[in-house]
């Protein structure tokens, strides 16, 4: 949980899995990008990005949304412009959800689960999720823009037992 990078510009964060057994209802995870304002980074989000959707102003974009974790590597992505960002914004909160049917659903029961973060070529983190296993949301990163306007990053991997729509609300305030 560090400062990896600070002077970020174009970030995509990546998220792959292995479909569900025949005769089982799929796993469907997802990416979620919170984005807080400078006049409140610790409070709720500005607005929510997920299941293929994009920001407003398209600087936030989910740019592949699979529900089923078939193909080949990573099956869904999204793209941060941090650059295009307005000013008016100091905190973007990435998480995973996994959406849940009659019975909750955890990374563990997840097979071959893996996130990656990368700003151009270099990757910034890697993760699979065992550090998390009983959980059903996870916050994987967390992007800051610093008092000369460069956006830094952090990773975070903290494990939450909420739903998509409940995770959203509350994934802003992990550590």
């Amino acid at each position: 949980m560090s400062s990896f990078k600070k002077g970020l510009k174009k970030v995509e964060v990546a998220l792959k899995w292995d479909p569900s057994p025949i005769g089982t209802p799929p796993h469907d995870l997802d990416i979620i990008a919170a984005t807080y304002t400078s006049d409140d980074p610790g409070g709720a989000p500005a607005y929510v990005v997920h299941f293929d959707s994009r920001s407003p102003d398209g600087t936030i974009t989910l740019n592949r949304d699979s529900t089923t974790g078939q193909g080949f590597g990573f099956d869904e992505v999204m793209t941060l412009e941090l650059e295009r960002l307005s000013p008016s914004y100091a905190r973007v909160v990435v998480g995973i959800a996994i959406q849940q049917g009659e019975r909750a659903t955890v990374f563990g029961a997840v097979a071959n689960t893996a996130v990656r973060i990368r700003e151009g070529y270099t990757d910034l983190a890697q993760n699979d999720f065992s550090q998390v296993a009983d959980s059903t949301a996870a916050v994987i990163a967390e992007f800051a823009r610093d008092d000369s306007g460069e956006w830094a990053f952090r990773e975070v991997l903290q494990g939450f037992d909420n739903d998509p729509t409940s995770f959203a609300a509350v994934m802003g305030g992990a550590h």
